[in-house]
């Protein structure tokens, strides 16, 4: 028994002793900010990767780095009172990389931290990741002012864009974005594991990053847990700053983050238009919850780059306070890819700049009509409660498009309050169930060229003077049902060109009863 145990005891020392920790400041590097730690840290690495993996340990100070490329069974651990500040000077972000870059995979610059084909990557601790994004936010301010002085041209071409350019001769995009590839130099993402599995990025601060932030793709079991991101939304602003964007990751779960940024505060992706639809990897199995978003963009936003699908999503438990929208869902003719099976629960929204929730099929307000085909975006099976909102300029809109109407989306048990209310066009089976939408002006719904409009108990408490609640135009297999208008109103509905089916309402408040 004595010899088991002892023996016992020697596995249980041999499987820790094979986990190390590196003091990265024992082991040479300038702690404060002067001197770049990159071979250092990189060297590092490919140390505890060859003995099976390990902790790369920052103490308190700050540590001047460029490109970290992480390995399988390496840890990054950034202590309360360090600072990863990363260098912005772009030629340190050479060699370029394959990466998949705003929903296109491409040889560029190297993101900040980067790994590829790489399992079990941990980046934790209470320190911050600085990504020193003012001069990338500055080159991009200035590129786009050239290329719009110039025709949508470059003039001329700096070293590293004529590198990007031979890197990627063969790089096919749709005429839609080959204005955006004019630039021929890419800001890099702060964090993209490429085809990696097994991720937890947690705790840390992550400020200032140049590009979007927490950039997953292809990735399989990927957690982000209590981490704060903040990028400036002005003075300056950092463009294009999205914080987390998971792009055709499976197994993804996003929990008790606390986000700011200068565009979408969670973004989720699967590619754009023909190279999306190549690879055909969904963004699936989605979990996002317990977190609070500010300035941005959008609260939770999927697209548009979505050509691989996007499905079985949660979004539950969150406070937006500040964005532009709050739930939005955007794609485009040409884009292609199916969204659905999304669940959107326990949201309480406030000070909304634009719309709480947006479903927009016709981003690309230039596309045409076409037939159905692998080019076309689906949304469907989308379903919505318990979500509350004050503060906000337009309560939403649903924008389908003639050969594909967005449907099957319910609304349950809503109450809302905003400057304009809730827009249909073109769509089907949109159900909206004990839902209270109070405007300032205009309905608070209105449904357009759509089929299968079904409202349950819904009313409005503030009805904006002399207009009715709901109206109708072109609307076929309208029902409302159970409805008890509380607040007086001249009339509840109006119907233009539409069949329109009533059940047990009660109109005694409603002046203009049908």
């Amino acid at each position: 028994m004595k010899k088991f145990l002892v023996f016992s005891l020697c596995l249980i020392v041999a499987q820790y002793a094979t986990s190390k920790t590196y003091d990265i400041k024992k082991l040479g590097a300038d702690a404060t900010g002067k001197k770049s730690c990159t071979e250092l840290i990189n060297k590092t690495i490919e140390k505890a990767a060859e003995e099976g993996g390990g902790t790369i340990y920052f103490p308190a100070g700050t540590y001047l780095t460029a490109t970290i490329e992480m390995k399988s069974n390496i840890t990054l651990h950034i202590e309360s009172g360090a600072t990863l500040r990363f260098s912005d000077t772009f030629e340190d972000y050479l060699p370029f990389v394959k990466i998949r870059w705003e929903g296109t995979v491409m040889n560029t610059l190297s993101p900040l931290i980067y790994a590829h084909d790489a399992d079990n990557l941990t980046i934790t601790g209470r320190g911050t990741l600085d990504g020193n994004g003012f001069k990338w936010w500055a080159w991009e301010a200035e590129t786009r002012k050239i290329l719009k002085e110039n025709g949508g041209k470059l003039p001329t071409k700096n070293q590293l864009q004529q590198m990007w350019e031979e890197a990627n001769q063969d790089l096919e995009v749709s005429d839609y974005y080959k204005g955006s590839l004019e630039r021929r130099m890419f800001r890099p993402p702060f964090i993209q594991f490429y085809e990696c599995s097994n991720i937890m990025i947690e705790n840390v601060k992550i400020i200032n990053s140049p590009f979007w932030t927490i950039n997953p793709a292809f990735c399989d079991n990927v957690v982000v847990h209590g981490v704060t991101i903040n990028n400036p939304d002005k003075n300056p602003k950092g463009p294009n700053t999205d914080g987390i964007n998971p792009t055709s990751c499976r197994n993804v779960r996003i929990s008790d983050c606390f986000i700011s940024v200068g565009d979408d505060c969670v973004t989720i992706k699967s590619g754009r238009d023909a190279d999306g639809r190549k690879y055909g990897k969904a963004c699936e199995n989605i979990t996002i919850t317990n977190c609070v978003m500010l300035s941005g963009h959008g609260g939770v936003v999927i697209g548009s780059e979505m050509s691989g699908g996007v499905k079985r999503v949660t979004i539950s438990n969150c406070v937006f306070d500040g964005t532009d929208a709050g739930i939005r869902l955007k794609a485009s003719r040409g884009r292609g890819g199916v969204v659905e099976q999304i669940r959107v629960d326990n949201i309480v929204m406030r000070n909304i700049q634009r719309n709480a929730f947006i479903f927009d099929l016709f981003y690309d307000k230039t596309s045409k009509v076409e037939p159905v085909s692998e080019r076309t975006p689906v949304f469907r099976n989308i379903h919505l409660s318990n979500i509350s909102g004050r503060e906000i300029k337009q309560i939403g809109y649903i924008n389908g498009i003639e050969e594909m109407p967005v449907q099957n989306l319910s609304f349950n048990n809503i109450n809302m309050e905003g400057k304009i209310g809730f827009i249909v066009d073109t769509a089907k089976e949109i159900y909206f169930n004990n839902v209270e939408f109070s405007v300032e002006k205009g309905c608070a719904w209105e449904f357009k060229n759509s089929d299968k409009i079904v409202l349950n108990n819904i009313r409005t408490k503030y009805p904006a003077e002399g207009m009715p609640v709901v109206k109708f135009e072109n609307v076929t297999n309208g029902f409302i049902n159970d409805c008890f208008q509380i607040e007086p109103v001249e009339t509840f509905y109006e119907a233009i060109n539409s069949s329109i089916i009533e059940g047990n309402n009660y109109w005694n408040n409603v002046k203009n009863a049908q």
